[in-house]
């Protein structure tokens, strides 16, 4: 951790009079609740907060406090703000990534801000692209590297309601419901001052996952049944899903998410890959994977996909028809035949 400064209380935050908080793209519950929680963070402290991501984040997400002000970058309507936010920064703030390209179409204008920049992350391998970088990937989620940060300097348990909801949201999204990756006693003791300062975790609970629509379901039956192959020497399932599939069940932003753990409920199984065609990139296939055990999802998403990510839970990307794309995993699943006995 390169951490020359106390990042919570340190000097490029109290004298910000207008910071921009931006996270990756494909936004997940991790990288929005933890921008909010320093948005709200900094707005109680005095200063202007704006948090801008490069596209759509998921409908299940748009409850959360703050969400609403969220400014996205493929959308035509925000253009004019986005530029006069950055242009206007005296502080960015980057979440929940550990390479600037993650950062999409905000990359070149945030690269070329002039702005002190604070990254705060919880991924592998962080590039050197901040003057003050915070990388943890011992722990579960960034919004447990925020928790830390504000516990190291006293102030989680003075922390609003608002910031404590995102947190936990946060914190909750990236682990499954604390079902991964948060076997560690400290992640419980934030959840217990988070569950002080007044969060309801069963409300938040219910509305990240027990919000599903009609076309969710459908849609998670018909992937299952029809969609779902099933590698059994192997051990692993791969599920797909077109933009045609996607236009014929109505499913709107959100509905399949989370679609990717269903497969390894199956006994045995150790990994599910989800190739899911990019809707605002027709003919490019995103890939969700997530493993069991020791199964290094990140090894083989960084060696076959161009992605990377976390043991049990990565993702990466395609440039190819869906039926080269099933084939490509399939080759990737060979590589591991060994580990996948």
């Amino acid at each position: 951790m390169n951490c020359q400064l106390s990042i919570i209380n340190s000097e490029l935050i109290e004298r910000s009079s207008h910071a921009v908080i931006c996270a990756h793209v494909n936004p997940d519950g991790d990288a929005i609740g933890s921008a909010l929680a320093l948005k709200h963070y900094i707005e109680r402290k005095g200063g202007q907060a704006t948090v801008i991501v490069p596209n759509i984040f998921p409908d299940f997400l748009k409850w959360l406090p703050g969400a609403e002000t969220i400014l996205i970058q493929t959308n035509q309507n925000h253009k004019e703000q986005i530029k006069a936010a950055i242009d206007g920064a005296d502080l960015v703030i980057v979440c929940d990534l550990n390479q600037p390209n993650r950062l999409a179409g905000l990359e070149e204008a945030i690269m070329q801000s002039t702005a002190p920049r604070i990254l705060i992350d919880h991924h592998l391998d962080p590039a050197d692209f901040c003057m003050v970088t915070v990388s943890e990937p011992g722990m579960c989620a960034t919004g447990e590297v925020i928790c830390w940060l504000l516990s190291k300097e006293g102030e989680l348990d003075d922390i609003s309601l608002d910031e404590a909801t995102c947190l936990y949201a946060a914190m909750m999204c990236d682990t499954g419901a604390f079902s991964f990756n948060s076997n560690r006693p400290v992640v419980f003791e934030y959840i217990s001052r988070l569950l002080a300062r007044g969060i309801d975790k069963d409300q938040i609970y219910r509305n990240v996952f027990y919000t599903a629509s009609e076309a969710r379901l459908r849609l998670q039956g018909y992937l299952l049944y029809v969609n779902m192959k099933v590698l059994h020497d192997r051990h692993t399932a791969i599920m797909t899903l077109t933009n045609e599939e996607r236009r014929l069940f109505k499913v709107k932003n959100g509905d399949t998410e989370g679609l990717v753990n269903i497969p390894l409920t199956m006994l045995g199984l150790r990994l599910s890959v989800f190739i899911n065609e990019d809707t605002e990139h027709p003919g490019t296939m995103k890939l969700s994977l997530r493993s069991v055990d020791d199964f290094p999802c990140d090894q083989m998403a960084s060696r076959f996909f161009g992605g990377g990510g976390h043991k049990n839970a990565s993702g990466g990307k395609l440039q190819c028809p869906m039926d080269e794309a099933v084939e490509r995993v399939k080759s990737a699943i060979e590589f591991y035949a060994d580990l996948l006995k």
